[in-house]
């Protein structure tokens, strides 16, 4: 489950404007309605970027001196107004928009970064990057194919190459990779790629089922050229095709009936501009370059209160490191939220394939490598879900009477394709309160050459000479409650057994202890399923009528393991987040991601880290949660040539947060050929 091979959308002209097209292959269907880009409602301070805005800022930075030829734009994102900024605004109210901006020389490797107020046009800050402290800026896409013309360009490796008996390159594919930081001197005031190389039987050919094994080239961008070539000798490369399309893997069964879903009347939700509305449920959508789809004001209606949940949601970074020592490959762990911009590889979404019913698309804009806006047609897919029984009970006194209601949940999702690793991201809320995230990981393992009937270690032999290295997925979420107001606190909670003794003569007793996480130097917490943990978001100041605060509980789904990198390691100190399934920190504008702004090729420690240092109380303030979960994966056989969904993710669910099941006033539904109510049978 690696995300080799990185690459750009395919390449055209911008496209400024938001459209909502026909899917593909019905164009005679009508467009799905409603748009999801409706600009009637007036502008809200979490308004996703416009390619106005987009443009502005660029306008900006060039009348101050500071765009040239050689100037790119790796990262264009909102700088987003505090929480109490937001609660603050009324609709109508003027809007201050501002931009924090990345820029990159391509000529001299140097970064920096700008904050733009695009209401005004004026520059309000610009400073440059320390590579050393601060990083670089994550990579161009333009970077990708550069990458691949160095590396083939090089003398060495087409030695390399021939010397495994390849003279025609014309089909290799060069596969840039980020190349971490391990501290080698002369990688120093380098900005830096690594690229791995592959085969291919003719252009539309999987590359990934023929790794050439024991070659790596490390690429300086700056001065385009390799600085090192990794040669560990050569390995056969293996020769079967690992072709998944219909046509190399017919004939098709034929078993398989058409299952339709319709909603004759329409989805049951409203998007009103970026407002989203369902059942309960309120909130706005945005989507971001670096982030992808991000979720800000989740709140949910309780009779005639509106009650807050979650001030912001989103997958902040996701990390991939590898498990295999050898030289060629010991290095690789990317960061494709941080170093990839995970929003920017957003799929075009399409009817019948990544959606099934009745769909509401809403299109993303972001910025390309030269800061002009482009939009990505499709970005998020909105729809409802029947999610089987929500609750049921045959009453046993009254002749089996039963009473039922079934689940709908809606859908907010988005998938992004990073080289050749697909991942499906999907918000869930349900109508008894609960949010669930799910990642669905699927795609292309990423693959390494070995002669045929190799037992390694550190990987599976998927194919005839092709090993799958063992690897981790480690996502990490970032949440900023606001269960009923910002002033949180969370507490760890235990299921505990107690010991036998007079109060507990059976044995049979068990209880629950909660310890409050009150200290910013206990921030990093682990999961332990045997203990039940979980994470109680409480609001001290508000009380259900128990008298107990109310709350919203944060559990995973799985607990997997943490970060497998030994401490002390490069992985490890650039990957500090994975090290705990959680971390809780004060809120603050300038704690955006887990790993720090700027983790390309970072030393590490910047982050949640840096932010866990003990003296900063935790008790009723503003919080943000960031939890890693992700699947170690040891791939089968079965996740060749293309790997079925693997999933991961959690669950918050109100605890206490309502007085009693918030559901009892759902409608009976009908099937078939009656009510579901009635008499058991």
């Amino acid at each position: 489950m690696a995300d080799s091979a990185r690459g750009p959308r395919p390449s055209g002209p911008a496209d400024t404007t938001a459209t909502t097209p026909r899917p593909p292959g019905r164009e005679d269907a009508p467009v799905p309605r409603p748009s999801g880009r409706q600009s009637a409602t007036a502008p809200h301070p979490l308004d996703p970027l416009t390619a106005a805005e987009i443009t502005a800022a660029r306008v900006v930075l060039d009348d101050a001196g500071l765009v040239g030829d050689t100037t790119r734009f790796p990262l264009i994102l909102p700088d987003e107004p505090d929480r109490h900024t937001v609660a603050a605004h009324r609709p109508g109210d003027p809007v201050v928009r501002r931009l924090r901006v990345t820029l990159l020389d391509t000529a001299t490797g140097a970064g920096s970064e700008a904050v733009v107020d695009v209401t005004a046009r004026v520059l309000l800050a610009h400073r440059d990057l320390d590579p050393a402290a601060d990083g670089r800026p994550p990579i161009l896409f333009e970077e990708y194919e550069r990458c691949d013309e160095i590396v083939k360009a090089d003398p060495g490796w087409r030695t390399a190459m021939a010397e495994r008996g390849i003279t025609d390159t014309t089909l290799a594919v060069c596969a840039p990779l980020a190349a971490g930081n391990f501290g080698r001197a002369e990688e120093t005031g380098r900005r830096m790629l690594r690229s791995l190389t592959f085969l291919r039987c003719d252009t539309a050919d999987n590359p990934f089922a023929h790794p050439v094994g024991g070659l790596v080239a490390d690429v300086d961008l700056t001065e385009r050229r390799v600085i090192r070539l990794i040669d560990t000798g050569a390995v056969p490369v293996p020769a079967e095709c690992g072709r998944y399309e219909a046509e190399f893997n017919g004939p098709a069964r034929t078993d398989l009936r058409p299952l339709e879903i319709s909603q004759p009347a329409g989805p049951s939700f409203t998007l009103d501009g970026h407002r989203l509305t369902w059942q309960n449920w309120s909130l706005r959508l945005d989507f971001n370059a670096r982030e992808g789809l991000v979720l800000h004001e989740l709140s949910v209606r309780d009779g005639d209160r509106v009650r807050p949940v979650l001030h912001r949601a989103s997958l902040a970074e996701m990390a991939v490191p590898y498990a295999d020592p050898g030289a060629d490959r010991n290095w690789i762990c990317y960061l494709d939220v941080g170093e990839y911009t995970l929003g920017r590889n957003a799929n075009a979404l399409r009817l019948g394939c990544d959606c099934l019913g009745e769909i509401v698309y809403v299109d993303a804009v972001v910025p390309d490598d030269h800061g002009v806006p482009q939009t990505l047609p499709n970005a998020i897919c909105i729809h409802e879900e029947d999610h089987g029984l929500l609750w049921k009970h045959s009453n046993m006194f009254d002749d089996f009477t039963a009473e039922s209601r079934r689940s709908r949940r809606l859908v907010v999702s988005w998938i992004a394709t990073l080289g050749n690793y697909d991942y499906g991201f999907y918000w869930y809320l349900y109508q008894d309160g609960g949010i669930e995230f799910e990642v669905k990981s699927t795609g292309l393992v990423q693959t390494s050459a070995s002669a045929p009937g190799t037992v390694s270690p550190y990987a599976t032999e998927v194919a005839p000479g092709l090993q799958a290295p063992y690897h981790q997925h480690l996502f990490c979420a970032r949440l900023d409650p606001a269960v009923d107001g910002h002033a949180n606190t969370v507490e760890e909670v235990d299921v505990v057994p107690l010991p036998m003794g007079p109060d507990n003569p059976n044995g049979n007793a068990f209880t629950v202890r909660a310890t409050p996480v009150t200290d910013s130097g206990e921030a990093g917490r682990l999961a332990d399923p045997a203990a039940g943990r979980r994470w109680r978001i409480t609001n001290p100041a508000a009380r259900n009528r128990t008298g107990q605060p109310v709350a919203y509980t944060l559990t995973p789904q799985p607990a997997g393991p943490t970060l497998l990198a030994r401490p002390g390691s490069p992985v490890a100190a650039r990957v500090a987040y994975a090290t705990k399934h959680l971390w809780v920190t004060r809120s603050a504008p300038d704690r955006r991601f887990p790993d720090g702004d700027h983790p390309n090729q970072h030393p590490g420690g910047a982050g949640v880290t840096e932010w866990s240092r003990p003296g900063e109380s935790l008790e009723n303030t503003a919080l943000t949660l960031w939890h890693c979960f992700g699947p170690t994966h040891l791939p089968r056989p079965e996740d060749w040539p293309v790997m079925p969904v693997d999933r991961c993710g959690f669950t918050l669910r109100p605890t206490g947060f309502f007085d009693r099941n918030p559901t009892l006033d759902l409608p009976r539904e009908s099937g078939g050929g009656g009510h579901c109510h009635g008499q058991g049978t």
